[in-house]
C-alpha cells in the first residue's frame, strides 16, 4: 500500500478538536473514582474555565472567519465552517457528560460526606426562613430589576455575568408578554452556606436559585410568569496594531475596557427555557441557534470550587505536597558562589521556587550587585519578584523589567506592576512591536572579586511563584560566560533598537528558532539514512506548526524514533503506515499541570537536549520572542536523558496515548508496573533532598559545625547599623 503524500490533510488533526480532546482528558480526570471526591470536584471546575477562555477566543476567531465568508481551512483541509460544527457537535456531547457526572456521581457523593447543595423549594421550613431573611436583608436591596421593551433598551452585560431573564404578565393584559433581566452582581457569594445543626455538615443553596426563588419581590404588580439563568460569554481577544500604537500601555487599557463589550459568542442557558423566549435573546446578542447551549444544573462549575477548599475535609483532597530545597542550594548557602562553581537545576513544584525568589532577594540585597534585568510575562498578586526588583532599584542598582503587556486575561495585572516598578526607578520596556516577549530570563551582573560576571536563571515557566507549585516546570542558574554574552545581546534587542546580531548558544523565535528546530530534526532523519540510530524526544504543550510536523514524519520515514510528549494540542497524526508509524504521542494529565517544555536529539550518543519557553506553534515561533537554552553541564544532561525523560514516558497511569484514529487512550501498566511520572518526581526529590541531609550531618561530625555566613540581608543590617552609628 502506498503511504499518503506528507501534505494530505488526513495525516492532520484538527487544532480545536485536538483542544477540545485536550479538555475531555481534563474531564476524565473528575470522572476518576480513583480520585479524592474533591480532587474531582476541582477538575470540573477547571474544564468549565478552560471551556470559558475557548469561547472567548479560539471560537470567536472561527466565527469572524464565517463572518467575512472566509474559506481559509489549516493542514486538516477543514473550513471555518466545518470546524464550528464539529467544535458544537463535540461541546454538546461533553456539556451533557459533564452534567451526567455531576448529577449521577459528584453530587451524591458530596451529600454522602455531609455536603448538600439545596433547591430553596426543598429546604426545611427552618433553612428557608433563614434563606428569605438574608435574601432580604443582604440581596434585595442590591438587586436592580431592568425591564426589556421600546422605552427600556437591554442592558448591557458583562462578559461571563450570571442574569436572570423573566417573562412577566399584567394582571390585566394578559394576552401581553413584559421581559426583564435581574444581573446577579459580581460582589455576591455563588454558595450561600445555611446554618447547620449538626457538626461536620455543609449546607449551601446557590445564590442564583435563592434569588429565582424570591425575584417575585423584585416586580410586585406583575406575575412572574418564567425565569431562567442565563451566561454570555463575548469575544475577549485584544487587537492592537503595536505600529499605530503611540503609547502601548494607554493602548492596551482602551482595549481591556473594550473587551467587556466585544460580540457575544455563547449563550449559556437553564435547561427548559422555552423557544420564544431563546430567540428573544439569541435576537438581541445576535447570535443564531447554534450559539446556544442549554444546562442541567449549575451554570458554572467554577462557583462550586469553594467546596473543594474546605478545611475540615481535607481527607477528601489530596495530601498537600511540600516542595523540597534543591540540594544543590541549601538554604543559607551564598547562591553566588554555588552557581561560579557549577550550573544548577530546578525541577518544580518537586524542588521549592524559593530559591529563585531567593535568588532574585540575594542579588536585590547584595552591594556587590550592579543590574538586574529580566522578563515578567506573568506573576502573582503579592509578587516577591516584583518587590525585588523595587528594593534593587531603591538601593541604586540599574534594574530593567521587560514586561508583556499583551499576556492575555493577565494585562491588567501586568499594567499594575508595569506602573509600579517605573514609580520606583525601574526601567520598564514592553518589547519589540509586533512581538509578544514569552521567554523566561533573568540576569543578574555582578562585580566578583576576580571580575565582572554575568548570573542568569534561565527557565520554562513563568517568575510566578503560585503557579509554580502546581506547574511543572524546569531551569537552570549559570555563570556561563558565554550564555551571559548571549543574554545581553537578547537584552540589547529587545530594550534598544540595535538589530539582532545572531548567536550559537540560545535558540531565539522569532529570529532563527524554526529553523534551528528543522535542522535538528533533519540530522537525526540524516543519521538514520547513513543507517546509524536517530532517537527525538520533545516534551511540548502544543504541537501546531506544520512543516515541523511534515520534518517529524520525514524522520520517521528514515527510521527515527520519536517520542513526542505533549500536554494539549497535537495536529500530528502518529502510527500512520509508511508516514509515522515510528511517531507516538501520549499526553500526562495530573494532579501538576506539565508545562516545561524539554527537547532532546539522540546526536548519534552525544545528545543535545534544551530546555525553554516556546512551543511548536506559529506564534511561539514566528510572532514571540522566545528563547531555548541548552543544558550544558554533562551531570545536568544526563538528568534528563537518564531521570526525567524516562520516567515521563515510562508513565502507563495518567499517559493517554494518541492512536491512528485520533482519539485518546489510556495507557496501559505492564503487570506489576504502576509507573506514574509525577509521583516518581516527588519521590526523587525527597531522596536527594534526604541524602543531602545525611551527607551534612557526616560533615558536622567530622569537622564540627562551620562558622556562619551572615546573608546579603544581613550584611546590609550591619553595614546600615555601622553607617548609623558613624553618623551619631
Amino acid at each position: 500500500m502506498t503511504p499518503p503524500a506528507l501534505d494530505d490533510p488526513k495525516l492532520f488533526i484538527n487544532r480545536e478538536l485536538s483542544w477540545l480532546a485536550f479538555n475531555r482528558r481534563v474531564l476524565e480526570e473528575a470522572q476518576d473514582e480513583s480520585q479524592p471526591l474533591l480532587e474531582r470536584l476541582r477538575f470540573l471546575g477547571i474544564t468549565a474555565s478552560n471551556l470559558d477562555e475557548f469561547f472567548e477566543v479560539r471560537v470567536a476567531g472561527i466565527k469572524q472567519q464565517i463572518e467575512h465568508e472566509s474559506n481559509d481551512g489549516g493542514p486538516d483541509g477543514m473550513s471555518p465552517r466545518q470546524t464550528f460544527a464539529a467544535i458544537r457537535q463535540e461541546v454538546l456531547q461533553f456539556i451533557d457528560d459533564k452534567y451526567q457526572l455531576w448529577h449521577h456521581e459528584l453530587r451524591p457523593a458530596l451529600a454522602e460526606h455531609g455536603i448538600q447543595l439545596h433547591d430553596f423549594k426543598g429546604m426545611t421550613d427552618k433553612d428557608r426562613e433563614w434563606a428569605t431573611a438574608y435574601f432580604r436583608n443582604e440581596v434585595f436591596p442590591v438587586l436592580t430589576p431592568l425591564a426589556v421593551d421600546a422605552s427600556h433598551p437591554f442592558p448591557h452585560l458583562q462578559n461571563k455575568s450570571h442574569n436572570l431573564f423573566l417573562r412577566l404578565q399584567r394582571p390585566e393584559h394578559r394576552s401581553e408578554s413584559l421581559h426583564a433581566v435581574v444581573q446577579i452582581p459580581r460582589v455576591f457569594p455563588r454558595l450561600v452556606q445555611l446554618p447547620s445543626s449538626k457538626e461536620g455538615e455543609f449546607h449551601y443553596v446557590l445564590i442564583q436559585n435563592l434569588i429565582q426563588a424570591h425575584v417575585r419581590d423584585l416586580f410586585p404588580g406583575l406575575e412572574v410568569e418564567q425565569v431562567y439563568g442565563f451566561r454570555l460569554t463575548r469575544n475577549s481577544d485584544l487587537y492592537i496594531d503595536d505600529e499605530e500604537a503611540e503609547n502601548l500601555l494607554r493602548t492596551i487599557e482602551d482595549e481591556l475596557r473594550k473587551r467587556a463589550r466585544g460580540n457575544a459568542v455563547r449563550l449559556e442557558i437553564e435547561h427548559g427555557c422555552p423557544p420564544d423566549m431563546c430567540s428573544v435573546l439569541l435576537s438581541i446578542f445576535k447570535l443564531t441557534e447554534e450559539d446556544v447551549y442549554f444546562v442541567n444544573g449549575p451554570l458554572n462549575f467554577l462557583h462550586l470550587m469553594p467546596l473543594a477548599s474546605i478545611d475540615s475535609l481535607s481527607a477528601l483532597r489530596d495530601k498537600p505536597y511540600v516542595p523540597v530545597i534543591s540540594p544543590s542550594v541549601p538554604a543559607g548557602s551564598n547562591i553566588f558562589e554555588i552557581v561560579r562553581q557549577q550550573d544548577v537545576m530546578l525541577h518544580h513544584p518537586y524542588e521549592s521556587f524559593s530559591t529563585v525568589v531567593d535568588f532574585l532577594e540575594n542579588a536585590a540585597a547584595d552591594p556587590h550587585v550592579l543590574a538586574i534585568k529580566m522578563t515578567l510575562y506573568r506573576t502573582s498578586g503579592d509578587s516577591p519578584i516584583v518587590r525585588s526588583l523595587i528594593r534593587a532599584a531603591e538601593e541604586g542598582k540599574q534594574v530593567t523589567a521587560l514586561i508583556e503587556l499583551r499576556a492575555r486575561f493577565d494585562e491588567a495585572n501586568n499594567i499594575n506592576w508595569a506602573r509600579q516598578l517605573e514609580d520606583a526607578g525601574v526601567h520598564v520596556v514592553y518589547g519589540l512591536v509586533g512581538l509578544k516577549t514569552h521567554c523566561k530570563v533573568l540576569m543578574v551582573v555582578r562585580r566578583d572579586e576576580d571580575r565582572l560576571r554575568q548570573y542568569l536563571h534561565l527557565g520554562t515557566g513563568n517568575y510566578h511563584p503560585s503557579t509554580a507549585r502546581f506547574y511543572t516546570d524546569l531551569s537552570v542558574l549559570t555563570a556561563n560566560p558565554e550564555l551571559g554574552e548571549e543574554v545581553s545581546v537578547l537584552f540589547n534587542t529587545l530594550t534598544g533598537l540595535s538589530e539582532f546580531t545572531g548567536v550559537r548558544q540560545l535558540i531565539v523565535a522569532p529570529f532563527q528558532m524554526h529553523d534551528a528546530f528543522i535542522k535538528l530534526i533533519q540530522h537525526e532523519r540524516d543519521l538514520a539514512r547513513q543507517g546509524k540510530e536517530g532517537r527525538i524526544i520533545v516534551k511540548l504543550n502544543s504541537l501546531v506548526e506544520e512543516t515541523i510536523i511534515l520534518a517529524l514524519y520525514e524522520a520517521s520515514q528514515a527510521g527515527v524514533k520519536i517520542d513526542l510528549i505533549i500536554r494539549g494540542i497535537c495536529c500530528l497524526r502518529p502510527g500512520v503506515a509508511g508516514v509515522s508509524e515510528n511517531i507516538r504521542v501520549t499526553s500526562i494529565v495530573g494532579r501538576f499541570l506539565e508545562h516545561s517544555r524539554i527537547y532532546c536529539f539522540g546526536n548519534g550518543g552525544k545528545p543535545k537536549v534544551y530546555l525553554g519557553s516556546a512551543d511548536w506553534m506559529p506564534r511561539n515561533l514566528f510572532r514571540r520572542v522566545e528563547v531555548v537554552f541548552p543544558v550544558r553541564d554533562p551531570n545536568l544532561r544526563k538528568r534528563v536523558t537518564d531521570e526525567i525523560l524516562p520516567a515521563y514516558l515510562a508513565d502507563c497511569v495518567k499517559a493517554r496515548v494518541l492512536g491512528a484514529d485520533g482519539i485518546y487512550r489510556r495507557a496501559t501498566c505492564e503487570r506489576g508496573k504502576n509507573s506514574q511520572a509525577q509521583l516518581t518526581f516527588r519521590n526523587l526529590a525527597r531522596q536527594a533532598a534526604s541524602r543531602r541531609v545525611e551527607k551534612s550531618k557526616a560533615t558536622f561530625e567530622l569537622t564540627g559545625p562551620l562558622p556562619l555566613r551572615p546573608s546579603p540581608r544581613e550584611s546590609d543590617k550591619e553595614k546600615g547599623s555601622d553607617r548609623r552609628k558613624s553618623a551619631s
